[in-house]
């Protein structure tokens, strides 16, 4: 490349100037010590948690002068049920600390769903941003409107550019980008598919992608095995309100099969901040007993070190108590109902 370079490390999670790992180097030697340095340590930042995350890629770009640093990101704003267009002066750094210290500083508009982005309010954003100069406002006008075209294209839920800058010279350019996509509509992009990588992924969230189920690892300490989004929400909000800290958000879903619930069992196992399980089927499509038999053969494949609550409501529950009473497994602790079952977990891991 030549000249000043930066070195960045390709991670999914923001935070990377703060913990060291964007770097202005000037030469090879420094690259060569950026290099090493980021491809031997795990990041840690806020967004990834005490543990950080492993850098196997690396970005290396030309550099250039910065003059003034911007943020501009579409985003979906869930409560208005449209997107919205944020810019702010403040770029850079993060935009929940901006949020948090300075929101004033964070200029939104809300996106027509049908309409899109319309010129007078394009004209606004870029005006916040304090551009008055001919040829940086058809920049920053450009820059915008062809977020909000990806935005929309790819089906993000976040197209987010941190920092837009001005530099010495007067141009506009995008020197770092974010994208997050819609996985449930990743089948309409082949292209998308294509660039994922895997290894990036937690590989608990793709062993449970794997067997149909929705896994999202928490910081708490009592595993959570549901069927339903809803009722698993639910499930976790009396855990707290119980005192206690969900480890983790594990939707079975309504066609779960004894295999695809043993493993959820294991993935929640091999998390070894878990102390105690609490299992809430509402059988419908989901039926009673197959969680029952994935109980009783995670019970004897794998072993349960923990106290299993267990609280089984609908079809086929009498015949899912009849088998787990047959089973006398020790660690197994029923529940006469959904708060019955909070308290009972909550003060088996106290």
């Amino acid at each position: 490349i030549g000249g000043r370079v930066v070195v960045k490390a390709q991670v999914f999670a923001g935070g990377r100037g703060k913990a060291g790992f964007v770097k202005l180097c000037d030469d090879r030697d420094q690259v060569r010590q950026a290099a090493e340095f980021m491809l031997s340590h795990r990041m840690v930042s806020p967004q990834t948690g005490p543990e950080g995350i492993e850098v196997k890629k690396l970005l290396i770009a030309s550099a250039v002068d910065i003059e003034s640093e911007y943020y501009v990101a579409v985003v979906m704003d869930r409560a208005r049920r449209c997107p919205v267009v944020m810019v702010s002066r403040e770029g850079g750094v993060e935009i929940e600390v901006v949020a948090r210290e300075k929101p004033d500083a964070i200029v939104k508009r809300w996106l027509h769903p049908h309409l899109g982005l319309l010129g007078f309010q394009c004209a606004q954003l870029v005006s916040a941003l304090g551009f008055v100069e001919k040829e940086q406002v058809r920049a920053a006008s450009r820059l915008i409107r062809g977020l909000v075209d990806v935005f929309y294209e790819y089906d993000c839920a976040l197209a987010e550019i941190n920092p837009m800058v001005r530099t010495t010279s007067g141009e506009i350019l995008a020197i770092d980008a974010k994208m997050n996509f819609d996985d449930n509509a990743l089948f309409r992009h082949a292209r998308l598919q294509e660039m994922f990588d895997p290894a990036a992924e937690n590989p608990m969230e793709r062993r449970a992608k794997e067997h149909n189920l929705s896994y999202i690892p928490l910081d708490g300490n009592i595993g959570c095995l549901v069927n339903g989004a809803g009722l698993a929400m639910a499930t976790m909000d009396l855990i707290k309100l119980h005192g206690g800290d969900p480890a983790n958000f594990l939707d079975v879903g309504g066609s779960v099969t004894t295999e695809g619930a043993i493993e959820a069992f294991r993935i929640i196992l091999s998390d070894p901040k878990v102390k105690g399980i609490l299992v809430n089927i509402f059988g419908g499509i989901a039926k009673c007993d197959t969680i029952a038999d994935a109980l009783i053969a995670a019970a004897k494949e794998i072993g349960f070190s923990v106290p299993v609550v267990v609280r089984l409501e609908g079809t086929n529950v009498e015949r899912a108590r009849a088998l787990l009473r047959e089973a006398d497994i020790s660690a197994l602790i029923t529940a006469d109902d959904l708060t019955d079952a909070a308290r009972k977990v909550c003060a088996r891991v106290a």
